[in-house]
Order: structure tokens, then C-alpha cells, then sequence
């Protein structure tokens, strides 16, 4: 670094540089005046160093610190010293010393922040718009620096197992992937679109057709979806594909390199290799394909106990081909009239028609359902649960589907409201397997890939999807979930043309479709492609958990809002009626008057084709 500026930066400095002469810069943090000697804290994305002017070393240093207001960049230049015995800052890793000065060049002058760098709970609208200004914060650095040791650890663990890092394309084509694209009208073919890619999905495929063998890219994705915490426009994957592997190849590649992103990211150790659970056996016990095991409350099916019920909304579910579940809420029979009601909200808005349930309370069971149960059905309840003395028992009977959903969000809130995750740090890894192949989509009457179109089907179901069992199928793909989040997914692929092919007619792909969609990777498959698999893990969420946070938009440097706007840039705008022209493209909607030039971002205007 230039010495003209700094020798150290602000959190380097220790007990041991004591007498040392040293030069930092950075930004005045706060600044304190204690009758006449000056203290600010100096601060660069290292942490915060200690500097004092005191008239009576540096007299003119002095006065010109007088002028110095939070967010002046400056560079100072003095002794290090150690602060007097009762005045040092343990929470500082800086706290020993203290910077005497006898020289300060302001660099630049600041006006005053918008809003406080040491708050948190400053506007995020407010603090995305100012970015650039949230990024000094130390929280904000940490998480970038975070950031950049995942992404180097990933790079270094999978080169030292021979991946070459390959890009692909960004302007891409629109395939039905799942989700919606962002396309890119083309100037020189005017009428034709390009899409930002959802995924490199058909590349590094087409890469292991190429030979490549072994393939990864900290890869940019583009997915025009609602947005929420854990979900951006634009979002970054580590992507990964082989060739000649099987599922434990890659489950097993992935337990390393996050057991090493970890360690690097975070200092600990993770356990490998993590547990497995099939996606029957996840929905059946927690109601999720992402659970969070870090506490029980599991879902326990009493359809055997229920049999023969008399309660008519058992009976009902039941004859109808659904089941009976339950969840035991321990110690939680306190629950007030606004909780329950809230989670029968919950439980409506996933489908069910209400909400079951029974208070264990003074040796009785409060609820008006259990004047229809039997003796027996109370033995076995009570046998099944582990019913005591101030239990909540929770029940759900409906479809499967339906009652898992419901179930696993209750299973959520009760764990939040009794603050069941007793340990913030601990991470709980595991693998989900088996997913279903396909999904009956009722709306349009046809069948949806679960995953995407390339996921191959598990050899001893290749024969189900032949017969036309496609509910019965399950995938050769594969989750990796920790502590409730998914973090990545991927499978082994399709490598032949001709299941290829019947994988496209089933999702409703006609020929004709499948030629003009994916003619250029039927036809790869057809000069000879190996067996490959792979996975896709989020780099957003990864550092997220990593970091203790609990949205995407805190580690990544320029966010969106969950509008889907850029604050700071105010994009999405509008462009310039040349720039549409240029494209053969014209606006659907009308030009703002001039008066509302200031008004806040609005989202970007539709396009269609020009007329001819």
C-alpha cells in the first residue's frame, strides 16, 4: 500500500507496534472532544483504530481536528501508544492502543448521512438507496469479506479435484425451465429475443458432451420471480457437473467442499457425512422437502388410530383416501386464544378447512373434538404421542399433500413462538433423495417437471414412466438443506436422446417444440454424450447462514429491494424512445410527464413488437 496515504490499516495495530511511527486513512467514525484533546475513531474495512490530537504535542495538528465531522476521509500520521491502564476497549481488537497524532490530511469532506452508520435498524429502503454508504458499515464489510472467503475456498477445493472453471454464456435462449425469464430484445435480428439465463443448466451439459469431464462456475442466474428474504432477480450459484459419476460421487464432493467452506468461513468443523433422508420420508415426518431437524415436534400419522373413528372430519378424510396427522406441541398448552387463532389462520391459507386441537391441562383434554373419541383411540393417542401434562396436540386430516403442508408450517411457528432452537449456532446439514419426477399440474391439466426436464428418472422407475405411472416416479436428484433453508439441488441427468425425448412429450412438448426449444441438445446427445450429473448450490444463501442473517439482500453488495428496484441507480427506468426504435420495439406505456421526473423508481415499461 502507498505510504504517501497508510502503512497499516485501522484494524491492524496491536499492543506490539507500541513506539512504532505508522500512517492510516480512512473515515472519521465519530469524533469526541474532551476539552480541547480531540479523540475520533478512525475507521477502514479492517475495524476501527483509536487516534488522538492533543494540543500540547501537535498544537496546529489539533485545531485543524477540530474541523473534522463524521465521514471526512482523512490520512494521519503518529505514534502508536498504549492506552492508559483502565482506559483500554475490550471490544475493540484495537482497544490496547491508540494513535497519537502530529500530522492529519483531510482528503475530503463529507456531508452529513442520511442516516447513522452504527444504526441498525436505519430504513432498508433508506440504506439500499445509499448503498455505497451502508457498505462502511462494519456488519456490511464482515459479510462481504465473508463473502470473499466462500467463494475462494470453493474455487480452491474444487480445482485441487480437477474442475476447470468455464463461462457461459449470459445472453442465452428462452426455454420453459420454470420459472419466468428476463428476455433481451436483439438489434440485429430484429423480432428475436435473447433470456438472461435461469440457470447454465443445457451448457454445462453440453460441456460434458464437449469432454470436459469436470466443470464449475460461480455462476450469474436471472429468474423473474416474486421476491421475498431469501430471493433476488439476480442471484449467484456455485455450478457444478461431471461426468462418468453417480449420485454419492457428487453427494460426497459436496460434503467436502462445504465441510471446507465452513471451516474457512466460519472455524468449525461439520460432521460428514451428513444425514439422508428420502423426500417421502422428509414430507411424512416434518411436512417439508427443506426440514429443519434442529429441534423434534415431528408429525406422527394416526390414521390406524382413527381407523374407525366417529369424529366425522376423521372419518371423512380418511374414506376419501387422505390421512390423519398430528403434531405434540410439548409444555405449549398454555397457548392463548390469538395464537390458536393465528394458526388456524396459517393452516387455512395452506389449504386445510381449519384446525384440531387438544389442550392437556389439570389431567383433562380440553377440546370439543374428544367427546367422539373412544377409550381406545386415547390409549393409542396418548402411546403414539407421548401425551403429558400440558401438552398442545395439534391435528391435521385431509389429503396427504395438504395435511404435510399444513402440519409442517404449524410445526414452524410453534418451534418460533417456543423458541425451540435453543443453540443459534448450530447447523444441522442433510440430504434429501428421491424426489418425485413429475407434478400434476391441475390448473393446466398436464404434467410438470419437478426439478427440470433434464433430471433423470431412478433406473427402476424408468419403467413406470414408460407405462404412464408418472405420479409413481421418482428422480435421481437430490437436495442439500441446512437448518430449514435449501442451499442447493441438483441430479443425474439424462444423457440419451430417446428418454430425452420421451421425458419432453410427457411434460406435453410436442415434437415440433422440442425440435425449435432443444433441438441443440438432442441432437449433442445423439454424437455420443457420457453419463453426467450435477448440482447447483445458492452463494447467497450459503453466506447468509454462514453470516447470522436473515435475508440475501445484507450479503451481496448491490441488492435489490423486494420490488424487485435498484434505490441507488433508480432501475428499472425508462429509456430513451431512440434506444426502443433501435430495437424495432415500442412502449406499451405512456411517457410521465416532466413534473414527475423526481417520483420514486417505477417498474420498467412493457414492450412489444413495432408494428410493421
Amino acid at each position: 500500500m502507498s505510504a504517501l496515504y497508510r502503512t497499516h490499516h485501522c484494524g491492524q495495530l496491536r499492543a506490539a507496534d507500541a513506539g512504532q511511527v505508522v500512517s492510516l486513512a480512512g473515515w472519521v467514525a465519530s469524533r469526541r472532544d474532551h476539552g480541547g484533546v480531540i479523540f475520533i475513531d478512525l475507521r477502514d474495512r479492517a475495524g476501527l483504530t483509536q487516534v488522538v490530537f492533543r494540543p500540547e504535542e501537535a498544537a496546529a495538528v489539533a485545531q485543524q481536528a477540530h474541523a473534522l465531522r463524521s465521514e471526512d476521509v482523512i490520512s494521519v500520521r503518529g505514534r502508536v501508544a498504549k492506552r492508559l491502564v483502565g482506559t483500554e476497549n475490550t471490544r475493540l481488537a484495537t482497544g490496547e492502543i491508540e494513535l497519537v497524532a502530529d500530522a492529519l490530511t483531510i482528503l475530503n469532506k463529507a456531508d452529513t448521512p442520511p442516516f447513522p452508520l452504527d444504526a441498525e435498524a436505519a430504513n432498508e429502503d433508506l440504506r439500499l438507496a445509499h448503498r455505497y454508504l451502508d457498505l462502511r458499515r462494519p456488519r456490511m464489510a464482515r459479510n462481504l469479506q465473508t463473502r470473499h472467503r466462500v467463494v475462494k475456498t470453493v474455487r480452491d477445493y474444487l480445482d485441487d479435484h480437477g474442475f476447470l472453471e468455464i463461462e457461459t454464456p449470459i445472453l442465452s435462449k428462452s426455454t420453459p425451465e420454470g420459472a419466468r425469464d428476463f428476455l433481451v430484445p436483439s438489434r440485429l435480428q430484429p423480432g428475436s429475443w435473447y433470456a438472461l439465463p435461469q440457470a447454465p443448466q443445457q451448457y454445462k451439459q453440453l460441456l460434458m458432451v464437449g469432454g470436459l469431464d469436470k466443470y464449475f462456475q460461480i455462476a450469474k442466474c436471472f429468474r423473474d420471480e416474486d421476491l421475498r428474504a431469501d430471493r433476488q432477480p439476480e442471484f449467484t450459484q456455485i455450478d457444478i457437473e461431471a461426468s462418468f459419476v453417480e449420485r454419492d460421487d457428487i453427494l460426497q464432493l459436496v460434503e467436502g467442499m462445504l465441510a471446507a467452506v465452513f471451516k474457512a468461513a466460519r472455524g468449525v468443523e461439520v460432521p460428514l457425512p451428513f444425514p439422508r433422508l428420502t423426500y417421502d420420508e422428509a414430507m411424512n415426518r416434518y411436512g417439508s422437502d427443506k426440514p429443519d431437524t434442529r429441534f423434534g415436534l415431528e408429525l406422527v400419522d394416526l390414521s390406524d388410530v382413527f381407523a374407525l373413528s366417529q369424529f366425522k372430519v376423521f372419518a371423512g378424510a380418511l374414506s376419501s383416501g387422505g390421512v390423519v396427522k398430528a403434531i405434540n406441541a410439548k409444555g405449549f398448552a398454555g397457548v392463548t386464544t390469538g395464537q390458536i387463532e393465528e394458526l388456524t389462520k396459517m393452516a387455512q391459507s395452506y389449504g386445510a378447512k381449519g384446525l384440531a386441537f387438544i389442550k392437556v391441562e389439570n389431567g383433562e383434554w380440553k377440546s370439543p373434538i374428544v367427546k367422539f373419541f373412544s377409550a381406545q383411540e386415547k390409549a393409542a393417542l396418548t402411546e403414539k404421542l407421548g401425551i403429558a401434562e400440558g401438552d398442545l396436540l395439534l391435528f391435521g386430516a385431509d389429503k396427504r399433500e395438504t395435511v404435510c403442508e399444513v402440519l409442517g408450517r404449524i410445526r414452524l411457528r410453534v418451534a418460533e413462538i417456543l423458541k425451540l432452537v435453543t443453540d443459534p449456532a448450530r447447523l444441522d446439514f442433510l440430504w434429501v433423495t428421491d424426489f418425485p419426477l413429475l407434478a400434476f399440474n391441475a390448473e393446466e391439466n398436464k404434467w410438470d417437471a419437478v426439478h427440470h426436464p433434464f433430471t433423470r428418472p431412478l433406473a427402476e422407475d424408468v419403467e413406470l414412466l414408460k407405462q404412464g405411472e408418472l405420479g409413481k416416479v421418482r428422480a435421481a436428484a437430490y437436495d442439500v438443506v441446512l437448518n430449514g433453508f435449501e442451499i442447493g439441488g441438483g441430479s443425474i441427468r439424462i444423457h440419451e436422446p430417446e428418454l430425452q425425448a420421451q421425458m419432453f412429450s410427457v411434460l406435453g412438448i410436442s415434437a415440433e417444440q422440442q425440435a425449435k426449444q432443444f433441438g441443440h441438445i438432442l441432437k449433442a446427445f445423439s454424437f455420443g454424450a457420457p453419463p453426467h450429473g450435477g448440482i447447483a448450490l445458492g452463494v447467497d444463501r450459503i453466506v447468509m447462514l454462514i453470516c447470522g442473517e436473515t435475508s440475501i439482500r445484507d450479503v451481496m453488495a448491490f441488492p435489490k429491494n423486494n420490488r424487485g428496484q435498484d434505490l441507488m441507480s433508480q432501475s428499472p427506468s425508462e429509456v430513451e424512445p431512440k434506444q426502443l426504435r433501435e430495437l424495432a420495439l415500442q412502449s406499451t406505456v405512456r411517457q410521465a410527464p416532466a413534473a414527475a421526473a423526481a417520483a420514486p423508481p417505477r417498474p420498467a415499461a412493457t414492450a412489444a413488437p413495432a408494428a410493421p
